[in-house]
């Protein structure tokens, strides 16, 4: 008999380690019991993980009841985080984008409640920076939603916003820019928001947890600075290092697309090393 529901983890100083969706094939092979059937596959992976980030609503609208199942399949102290929809992020005109998010936010995402965690608008690679289009986008993002405080992430794509006035906009609105260790995106660990979001989107398959032993040591030691304010001297930055002010900050790290089989061992061996430094 699988138990589902051994103690699940729990943040690591304010850190939260997780996966991009829970609905994968190949992970009935390396990270489900054999036998889990699939509509139990988010109960255990939240047993697992200390965050999922949802890949579906970039695609599409979901009902409030769906996430309201989500809540209820998960236990107390797990979030979601969502990705925003892809029609707001890849419109031409940001600014006017106004209504859309609105629609996105009261579209049910409260019922959540308390698993509610960041959103993460992720910019199209072709996306340039454009101040002023930018900063219009930054007001409209909404600060509450039927009384629960909203974080949002910006995950910027185009070389253009490693700039001083692009961390200006994000510090002035109080949003995060994302973190990617990607060769393939502008990679910056400036520290914008009250938070931080990372993505991790370099996981190889030959390495049964994702990234070399090593490579997640330096991670956790990482995320550990992250969550006490600090900025990690060995990430490249596109501003001062130092421009941020030292303060506690809930951390997210994410394991993201790449091999993307080996990300759930990835999540989990991240959390092992933090709980054992805790």
């Amino acid at each position: 008999m699988i138990d589902l529901f051994d103690a699940p983890p729990q943040p690591v100083d304010g850190i939260r380690t997780g996966i991009g969706g829970w609905t994968f094939a190949p992970w009935r092979d390396n990270f489900y019991p054999k036998g889990l059937v699939q509509k139990r596959e988010l109960e255990y992976a939240s047993r697992r993980l200390t965050a999922i980030e949802v890949n579906g609503t970039f695609y599409g609208a979901q009902k409030p009841a769906t996430y309201a199942a989500w809540r209820a399949e998960t236990p107390e102290g797990f979030v979601f985080s969502l990705k925003a929809p892809r029609h707001i992020v890849g419109a031409r005109a940001l600014a006017g984008t106004g209504p859309r998010i609105e629609a996105f936010v009261g579209g049910g995402i409260a019922e959540l409640g308390d698993r509610l965690g960041p959103l993460l608008w992720q910019f199209a690679p072709n996306r340039r920076f454009d101040a002023d289009d930018v900063e219009a986008f930054l007001a409209r993002l909404p600060r509450e939603v039927d009384g629960l405080p909203l974080r949002h992430a910006v995950e910027v794509r185009h070389p253009s916003f490693q700039s001083a006035a692009w961390l200006a906009l994000a510090r002035a609105h109080e949003v995060a820019t994302v973190f990617t260790d990607s060769a393939d995106y502008p990679s910056f660990a400036d520290l914008t928001g009250d938070f931080v979001y990372a993505r991790l989107m370099s996981s190889r398959e030959e390495h049964p947890q994702g990234y070399p032993g090593l490579q997640l040591d330096a991670w956790a030691q990482r995320a550990r600075q992250w969550a006490k304010g600090g900025a990690p001297a060995d990430l490249p930055y596109a501003g001062d290092r130092d421009a941020a002010p030292v303060v506690p900050r809930e951390t997210f790290v994410f394991f993201i697309s790449a091999a993307k089989a080996r990300n759930p061992a990835a999540a989990m061996a991240l959390q092992q090393r933090l709980e054992a430094t805790a």
